[in-house]
């Protein structure tokens, strides 16, 4: 018999079917037993009325009748007639998968990855994160960018700074990207829109629920722009589309988190850095650092502004300092001490940055003498701006952040498969 598709069992009411899968719980009534399986498409409740062996987690072979039942999920249950297992556990658990809330500590979660993820509520997880990624490439191309796949191993580190991985490559020292940021410059000039889906390597010590230092970025540049405000509009449309394909699509994973899609606005709400930082202190009292351009308290207290004043839970953050951009950078034309650089926060939490790019040889060379950074290396990125680069802008959003804010989630840890930090490296 061939096997169907637990998604498929609708069709088939009143046949013998074959279905495989993973027993995800098990329970007994009197003399009927009841088994929960779940294949890559869905799941369905079989009944037995026999003894039935089959444990949480084995691999099974099931062949049984279709049946209409209004009280089983999807409507529908199989009345077993016989069950193989193919594969069992040799050891016990080391955690309930059966229970609708696995309620681990971090730690455990995680050291225990490849256990934890096959339990339906961490599995809603990353069905969710398939359809962010799904949404973030269709919306992209809809809006005629062209998909690029760039360098991980580079000669010299993308963002300057202290926050990168060395590591050895043959008789030289190369760099892990921190972003994909020298390359979707270039492809400018030959696609004049790209975006890229891929993995960013970020060497901060940090101990943080936000932080990890491998992730996946969602990053897209564009020319021929007027001003920076033409990228945020850019990408104002494309998160709009990808948040109305997530809460159409990703309906069911939501309900179990208990949470509805936020409206991304026609237009994200904006405001100069600056301007918020004065608004957080006369409005909620409190002082964002000297130290700090904005810190997660004011970022915080930036949505909750967004929120009550213009019912978003999107705002833009403009106009960053000079001083905190790297080099590549545009300067305000009207106060060189701040940028055409922005920052998106999603329910008070920053998911991504973008800016307009310097785009003429002698002022990004300037810019680099002015930050004291060294051309060693870069040439191959700085050569192609004496070749007539067209102004040009884009953002990398940090794909993990957004579900993390979307479900709710404590730790960014969560929203990622398996996850790098300070401390850990496997599994």
């Amino acid at each position: 018999m061939q096997r169907i598709l637990i998604k498929n069992l609708g069709e088939k009411s009143g046949e013998e079917v074959k279905i495989l899968g993973r027993v995800i719980n098990t329970r007994k009534l009197g003399n009927i037993s009841f088994v929960l399986v779940q294949d890559y498409t869905g799941a369905v409740q079989t009944v037995w009325e026999m003894e039935i062996n089959a444990k949480v987690g084995d691999a099974i072979e099931i062949n049984g009748e279709v049946k209409a039942e209004e009280r089983a999920k999807g409507g529908i249950e199989i009345h077993g007639k016989d069950i193989k297992i193919i594969s069992t556990s040799i050891e016990e658990l080391p955690f309930d998968l059966a229970k609708p809330n696995l309620n681990l500590q971090l730690t455990t979660l995680l050291d225990h990855r490849p256990l934890s993820l096959r339990h339906p509520k961490v599995q809603a997880i990353f069905r969710l994160y398939d359809l962010l990624l799904k949404n973030y490439d269709l919306a992209m191309r809809e809006e005629n960018f062209t998909e690029i796949k760039t360098p991980k191993l580079l000669e010299v580190a993308s963002e300057g700074g202290a926050n990168f991985f060395k590591i050895n490559y043959f008789e030289k020292t190369a760099y892990l990207a921190q972003s994909p940021q020298f390359y979707k410059q270039i492809m400018v000039g030959v696609f004049e829109r790209v975006f890229e889906i891929g993995p960013v390597f970020r060497a901060e010590p940090h101990f943080t629920t936000r932080h990890v230092n491998e992730y996946i970025s969602l990053d897209a540049e564009m020319g021929f722009i007027e001003n920076f405000t033409d990228v945020m509009k850019m990408f104002n449309k494309v998160l709009r589309k990808i948040f109305e394909n997530i809460g159409e699509e990703g309906g069911e994973y939501l309900k179990i988190y208990g949470v509805e899609i936020s409206e991304v606005p026609e237009n994200i709400p904006s405001i100069k850095l600056s301007e918020i930082k004065k608004i957080i202190k006369e409005k909620y009292g409190y002082e964002v650092p000297k130290e700090t351009d904005i810190n997660p308290e004011g970022e915080r207290l930036a949505g909750r502004y967004a929120k009550e004043e213009f019912n978003s839970d999107f705002i833009f953050i403009t106009h960053y300092p000079w001083s905190d951009r790297p080099f590549y950078t545009m300067p305000d034309s009207d106060n060189p001490e701040e940028t055409y650089g922005f920052d998106l926060l999603f329910k008070g939490l920053e998911i991504a940055t973008g800016a307009q790019r310097i785009h003429l040889y002698d002022q990004l060379v300037e810019n680099m003498k002015k930050k004291g950074v060294h051309s060693s290396g870069m040439e191959f990125y700085l050569d192609i701006f004496k070749f007539g680069m067209p102004p040009h802008g884009g953002w990398g959003l940090g794909s993990e952040r957004i579900i993390q804010q979307i479900l709710g989630l404590e730790s960014i840890k969560e929203a990622v498969l398996f996850p790098r930090d300070v401390k850990r490296l496997s599994p």
